[in-house]
């Protein structure tokens, strides 16, 4: 790892040595694919060296949380994926925090074990995940043999999962991270097709489900993917069975590849919305080939279903190595993500959206979970439900009395105009006594119910501004 700063690697190793002589140590960790698999990594090289540790989830992480941890007496609590944002209430609790997090500190408070790329000056928000900066801290609590290289196909599992291949690829600290699990011989890195569902969907669903990149004639077109086949010369079927993009030779990928190209280009889609087709992929070499582990992107996903619904052990289990009981539950609530998300893209279909000068929302209320509202404002681009040249914003009702969720998503043609819907979500919210953050592309923020109509305003008025 000698390409990253000295000091964030100083950093990592003072965390590191707090850690392995802590008596009583509580983990804690987000939810989402980048928070499930940071605390796979961390506690994965935790059980390594020989710490005993107790692991927990968090949606998000409020006063309750903290009272909660104070009150269960742990001496020692490593935070991994959030907890800069709150460092300084952290700070004033009764117990010693490790913070592996790689969101922005919502102050200047400074703690002797806050182990955050973007303290030195490598962008958390692209260049590497919660993940990536817990996979760093793995690093430094491995032994002589230097057994922790394996943790990094998880922590690319978990880059993924946070969106920071956008581009074509990881980039950055990122590639740190690819370059070790290449070497550990646990990772393959390399560039190919970007649709999702390489590993597991039938041809003509791969084509047919693309989502990124939207194929004229292809795209949301069952008969129309199937022709495409035809005229590229590729056999959608083996022996009575469906085939798979990885079931193809290479000289079939590329007759596939260009068949899809030609396409865009006969239907005037943009040139830089064509070059989004291919880029670097990854897949995990230890696991088996035609299932939702062997692809970092799909493998996210899987674990996307279970923490979004309650089930974080499961995801949790499944990244600590469980190929059994854990996985199978995975895999059915996988199945009921995926009616979850039909059922939401439904809903905006049948519904609209609001468009107002610069931005575009719906109010989904209670009809759509609100761990999953995102996912569905990220999928209503590829299914035609929304206009791809505004960001989406999407409401939903949270348990919580007297508060609203809000989700974000743009297009990367977006993005490259000048949208920062992180710096939308967290400005726009704190306008109206909420709070919110996120990344460029994707975003989110909690604000209080009846603001809506306030903060939509604010947030029409500030995309105005970073894309005009």
């Amino acid at each position: 790892m000698e390409e990253l700063d000295d000091g964030f690697l100083e950093r990592a190793h003072d965390c590191a040595g707090f850690l392995r002589d802590a008596d009583d140590l509580l983990l804690i960790s987000h939810i989402d694919a980048d928070g499930l698999t940071s605390a796979g990594v961390a506690s994965t090289a935790l059980d390594r060296a020989g710490v005993e540790h107790e692991t927990r989830f968090s949606k998000q992480l409020d006063d309750e949380d903290l009272d909660g941890i104070e009150e269960a007496g742990h001496d020692a609590v490593l935070f991994t994926d959030f907890g800069s944002g709150i460092l300084d209430e952290v700070l004033t609790r009764n117990f010693t925090p490790v913070v592996a997090d790689h969101h922005q500190p919502a102050t200047d408070a400074e703690a002797e074990y806050h182990l955050n790329p973007l303290l030195f000056d490598i962008d958390g928000s692209s260049e590497l995940s919660g993940a990536g900066t817990a996979y760093v801290l793995g690093r430094a609590l491995e032994g002589e043999d230097g057994n922790n290289r394996d943790l990094a196909a998880l922590a690319v599992v978990g880059a993924v999962g946070d969106m920071q291949n956008q581009g074509g690829g990881l980039s950055g600290a990122n590639k740190v991270v690819v370059r070790e699990g290449v070497e550990a011989g646990v990772l393959e890195a390399k560039q190919d097709l970007l649709l999702f569902g390489r590993q597991t969907r039938a041809l003509p669903k791969l084509l047919e489900y693309s989502t990124d990149v939207f194929i004229p004639g292809v795209s949301k077109n069952s008969a129309g993917a199937k022709e495409l086949l035809e005229e590229a010369g590729v056999e959608a079927k083996e022996d009575g069975n469906w085939r798979r993009w990885v079931d193809l030779s290479e000289d079939e990928r590329r007759l596939l590849t260009n068949a899809l190209f030609s396409k865009c280009v006969e239907n005037g889609v943009d040139s830089s919305e064509i070059e989004e087709l291919v880029g670097e992929t990854y897949t995990l070499l230890e696991e088996k080939p035609g299932t939702e582990l062997r692809d970092a992107s799909e493998f996210s996903t899987l674990l996307n279903s279970t923490a979004r619904y309650d089930r974080a052990d499961v995801g949790f289990s499944v990244c600590k190595g469980d190929r059994d009981e854990a996985l199978a539950e995975a895999r059915e609530l996988l199945r009921g993500h995926r009616r979850n998300l039909r059922n939401g893209v439904e809903y905006v279909g049948d519904n609209g959206v609001t468009e107002m000068d610069n931005v575009q929302y719906f109010d989904a209320g209670d009809e759509i979970q609100d761990t999953i509202v995102g996912i569905i404002a990220g999928m209503s681009y590829s299914k035609s439900c929304v206009n791809r040249g505004k960001p989406v914003i999407a409401f939903a009702d949270v348990e919580e009395d007297g508060e609203k969720k809000v989700s974000s998503r743009a297009t990367k043609s977006l993005v490259r105009r000048g949208l920062n819907l992180a710096e939308v979500m967290s400005e726009c919210s704190s306008a109206v006594g909420g709070d919110g953050g996120g990344h460029d592309i994707a975003a989110g923020a909690t604000i209080p119910e009846g603001s809506v109509k306030e903060f939509v305003d604010e947030v029409d008025a500030v995309v105005e501004e970073q894309i005009s």
